[in-house]
């Protein structure tokens, strides 16, 4: 008996030892090394849980390889080299040569864009469209939601299943985990394509938990794409909560027409191959044809948490560390890198105008919690921090110098930046700039400043260790 005990805490002792070693081969921030080494050290078992879960470094795991990837590119758009050729003012030039050099992120012109700012509009374009589709439809998306506007979607996509049309569905396993695989198998028998993106089932959890795919993209006969804030449940209309407690959901989402949607297209075709392992690259996918009048240069990039570099996270701290006048950001949930924070601050003390606009009441308590301690650290380099006070606002734009702006799935925190597969659009584009500087305007009249919030502003001191405490949870929110 004693050599079994022996024999267990040596096995033991390597484990740690073993994860230790593994933690320090990660060559990440030494703040962050020690931090995990601290906790292997003083809570070992709990300690091995926590890093199997979200500790490990998956970057470099590529999600497809690099010939998979020239497949779903350069053999599928017929335009590819007259993309990649195309001449880019030199403002530009260095972020679009960030996204196209780690990504094949290539940018795109001809492109025409509507902007949603509610469920009431986007939902009512996503069905007319799907109604039109004639080939394929494909839905990417975090929440797809048993619900009755869920159904009613659904309704749509397998009336167009039964006339023909191919239509395939990614939607998360976690985000879903409520709803029951009876209203996914519906669809199925219906001829739907359907894939849970890393699924995981109880109790056989592995840390693929703590990495999601939280795009919202969606792809009609490649000639039409959306792409925004919104998923596909009943709240994006309705809001949440009822009587005195109800709230509205304000949010972003975009129709794009012309050659962008090859780029919403591909990033749908990475994630199908990472589900489906099936390679699709056949030219109709990519119709030569959809070219609009409208000229909004548009770039489509994806951040996905086994890419080697965080891309999405490095567009935003170039944005803003080179703006010149401005930097607007809405965003409804605030736990930054310190990358972010520290460009963030850095604008703001060089006089540039930031703007943070944030909801007044956030939808999870514990966020909002974390999300103070944060704030304050903006406010006291001269970041300008709103509150939304209008409902819920889970919209996620940037703009900047009325030349650039972006928007997509992608919120400002850490989950975002290095958890979650995203995907956002990037406009280069004066008249499309000034647009989502309308939006942000718009939904700063709805807003109070921070400082005129006294529960916030006169917080004490029980209050803001409370918060601080908090923070050091922010990876795993």
């Amino acid at each position: 008996m004693i050599y079994v005990h022996w024999l267990f805490l040596v096995a033991y002792a390597v484990v740690v030892i073993g994860t230790m070693i593994a933690v320090i081969m990660d060559n990440r921030q030494p703040a962050k090394t020690m931090a995990w080494i601290l906790v292997l050290w003083f809570i070992p078992l709990l300690g091995i849980v926590l890093y199997f879960f979200f500790g490990q470094n998956v970057r470099r795991d590529h999600i497809v390889s690099s010939k998979s990837l020239d497949q779903l590119t350069k053999r599928s758009m017929l335009e590819f080299v007259e993309q990649r050729n195309l001449s880019i003012p030199t403002v530009y030039r260095t972020l679009i040569d960030l996204f196209a050099n780690q990504q094949l992120a290539l940018p795109f012109k001809g492109n025409a864009v509507e902007i949603y700012t509610n469920g009431y509009e986007f939902f009512p374009a996503l069905l007319r469209a799907i109604s039109q589709a004639r080939h394929h439809i494909h839905v990417d998306v975090f929440i797809f939601a048993d619900d009755a506007l869920g159904r009613l979607v659904a309704d749509a996509l397998i009336a167009k299943a039964r006339e023909g049309v191919e239509v395939r569905l990614i939607y998360d396993d976690v985000a879903n985990w409520q709803v029951k695989n009876s209203f996914y198998e519906r669809m199925r028998e219906e001829g739907i394509e359907v894939h849970p993106f890393m699924p995981v089932k109880f109790p056989v959890f592995t840390s693929k938990a703590n990495y999601r795919n939280h795009r919202k993209v969606i792809v009609i006969d490649g000639r039409v794409g959306f792409i925004g804030g919104m998923n596909i449940a009943l709240r994006y209309v309705q809001g949440f909560g009822k009587g005195d407690k109800h709230t509205a959901w304000r949010d972003t989402h975009m129709k794009i027409e012309g050659t962008a949607v090859y780029g919403l297209q591909r990033t749908f075709l990475i994630d199908w191959y990472f589900v489906d392992q099936t390679l699709i690259s056949n030219r109709v996918y990519y119709p030569s044809d959809i070219s609009k009048s409208a000229d909004c240069l548009t770039q489509i990039v994806n951040s996905n948490p086994t890419d080697s570099w965080p891309t999405i996270e490095q567009g935003y701290v170039s944005i803003i560390l080179n703006a010149k006048k401005y930097v607007y950001i809405e965003t409804p949930y605030f736990l930054p890198t310190e990358p972010v924070l520290f460009a963030m601050r850095t604008a703001a003390l060089s006089g540039v105008d930031v703007r943070l606009m944030l909801p007044l009441h956030n939808d999870s308590q514990i966020v909002q919690w974390a999300t103070m301690s944060y704030v304050m650290e903006t406010v006291e380099a001269g970041v300008k921090v709103i509150l939304y006070k209008s409902g819920f606002n889970h919209s996620k734009i940037l703009v900047s110098d009325d030349s650039l702006a972006s928007c997509g799935s992608l919120n400002v925190d850490i989950r975002s930046f290095e958890h979650d597969f995203e995907c956002n659009a990037f406009f280069y584009d004066k008249d499309m700039a000034l647009r989502l500087k309308k939006v942000f305007t718009d939904d700063e009249r709805d807003c109070v400043p921070l400082e005129d919030v006294k529960d916030l502003a006169n917080r004490t001191f029980l209050q803001r260790l409370w918060e601080s405490l908090v923070r050091l949870l922010s990876p795993l929110m």
